[in-house]
């Protein structure tokens, strides 16, 4: 996924990369190695980050033998982005992670950008058996010396397998297995197993759409469609696409939902997610949906994506936390760059149309403590509450949504702001007062809007922070915000007021670190 600018001999790439060059890592080069205390300034204490240095999209994201596997696009060498690596990280919950060795490097075809991964169960590929299938991980090549030359043909389609569960990568002898006939941003393969068909279905983007390709044994590959052409934003590059059925909660019809990452070109500025509601035949994608929605309004979740073979059904997704606007230059220092939290999308349905909820897993509760706050609080008054940090913490209530309300969360001289604004049906969220935004002009600046709709009943908002970001999801994930911050000083008060209500069920948790427990 990539952008790019070449200023005499430093040249950036971006398309959920961006950055400046140097050596390639080699295997042999490059143990990974842990923090030994994860407490960096800034560091999150209950999202993925790595140990030390670059990250930025999801890979491979895929479920095998009781453990979810994250690749993720990583360079060893330096906190800026540079030459493209897969990092690996597993879990048992998707919660507590372990490290792995990096699983792919960069080769004589390029880079090593991002991808997915499947289990192929019936070994179709014939890389492994049926008794031990192997997994597949699908990725593009970015051949940097090809860029330099200025042609277009310089990012392909590769393969790897894996035979002992994702501990070690062998790369298919005969990759590229699709070629590039002239498209400069053609990237970001996303696999899946589509039943209907008895097929492997690969959907990837090309500039500003997708094109949908199909094969029998994940290494000779047939275009059969493309999408996007004349729908959806067209304000970047599209970016890391992904394809999936869902049934919808409230009649249980199913329908297909495609995501689309576009860089920049998002509601509040630079990157972002949209998505469209349709149907999938196992050759097109086709949508009635005249506008593009999107996965949220907050301004740093990008590049998400939903996991191959997720237990009991669930479709659950990971997003990079983090905006190509200032990506690289975000005030950390080791390491940069971290994930949002794992979520469950579900697809719903009213009078409007369908629209997708995300929302924190449920096994995310398990490393919470309660902490003693009042369970109703009357605002006929302003409502202030302090303690000694509010730096890894999980707020909830049930508010009505059609009276003006305001939230700030802070210290002495530092703050976080949501508002509801019934009059105008727009939430706002403002980080311009949150402690360090000098190092991009953009970070800030501009208040994040998003309309919502009237509601009869009382909704639930969800404020989650941890040491530099704030996850705020209302009406269980119907509206959402993700946004980085990074305060000189830990938040310890939160202010709650607007017109006279009782908000109810209100509760807070401190939040355990999943790296120093």
């Amino acid at each position: 996924m990539v952008r790019y600018v070449l200023v005499i001999l430093v040249f950036l790439v971006t398309a959920c990369k961006q950055g400046t060059t140097p050596a390639i890592a080699t295997k042999e080069d490059t143990p990974l190695s842990v923090s030994p205390t994860y407490r960096e300034a800034f560091r999150p204490q209950f999202h993925f980050s790595p140990p030390e240095k670059w990250m930025n999209d999801p890979n491979g994201l895929v479920f095998y033998k009781d453990t979810y596997h994250l690749f993720y696009q990583y360079f060893p060498e330096d906190i800026v982005w540079g030459p493209m690596h897969w990092g690996h990280a597993t879990s048992m919950d998707m919660i507590h992670w372990n490290h792995k060795p990096i699983a792919l490097y960069p080769d004589e075809n390029g880079f090593i950008f991002s991808g997915s991964a499947v289990v192929d169960s019936q070994n179709t590929s014939g890389f492994g058996s049926k008794e031990n299938p192997p997994m597949v991980a699908i990725y593009t090549y970015h051949l940097m010396e090809g860029e330099k030359a200025g042609r277009n043909d310089f990012q392909t389609q590769g393969i790897a397998y894996s035979l002992d569960e994702g501990a070690t990568w062998e790369k298919f002898e005969g990759n590229p297995v699709i070629g590039n006939e002239g498209i400069k941003d053609f990237r970001d393969p996303k696999v899946f197993w589509h039943e209907a068909s008895s097929s492997w279905i690969l959907i990837l983007v090309a500039g500003d759409h997708a094109k949908i390709y199909r094969s029998e044994n994940l290494k000779s590959w047939s275009l059969r469609s493309e999408f996007g052409k004349e729908k959806g934003a067209h304000g970047g590059v599209w970016e890391c696409p992904d394809l999936f059925k869902l049934k919808v909660e409230e009649t249980g019809e199913e329908k297909w939902v495609l995501l689309v990452s576009i860089n920049p070109g998002a509601p509040n500025g630079g990157s972002g997610t949209q998505y469209f509601i349709g149907d999938f035949d196992g050759e097109s994608f086709t949508t009635d949906q005249e506008f593009p929605l999107w996965v949220e309004y907050g301004r740093d979740n990008y590049a998400g994506v939903t996991y191959n073979n997720a237990p009991n059904g669930e479709r659950l997704f990971i997003g990079w936390m983090s905006n190509w606007n200032y990506a690289q230059k975000t005030p950390t220092q080791v390491w940069r760059s971290a994930m949002t939290l794992p979520r469950n999308i579900s697809l719903h349905q009213n009078e409007e149309g369908y629209f997708l909820k995300n929302y924190p897993i449920a096994a995310f509760n398990t490393i919470l403590e309660k902490a003693e706050i009042p369970s109703s609080i009357n605002l006929s008054e302003e409502f202030s509450w302090e303690t000694e940090t509010l730096m890894q913490t999980d707020l909830r209530f049930q508010v009505d949504i059609s009276k003006a309300f305001t939230l700030y969360i802070g210290n002495d001289s530092e703050k976080i702001r949501l508002g509801f604004h019934p009059e105008t049906q727009e939430l706002l969220f403002d980080r311009s007062a949150s402690g360090l935004t000098d190092f991009e002009e953009s970070f800030g600046k501009e208040v994040q809007k998003q309309w919502y709709a009237p509601s009869e009943t009382p909704v639930e908002v969800r404020v989650i922070v941890d040491q530099s970001s704030v996850e705020i999801f209302i009406d269980k994930g119907r509206y959402v915000f993700t946004n980085q911050v990074f305060p000189t000083k830990p938040y310890r008060k939160l202010i709650l007021s607007g017109a006279p209500q009782t908000l109810s069920q209100v509760q807070l948790h401190y939040v355990k670190s999943i790296w120093n427990e």
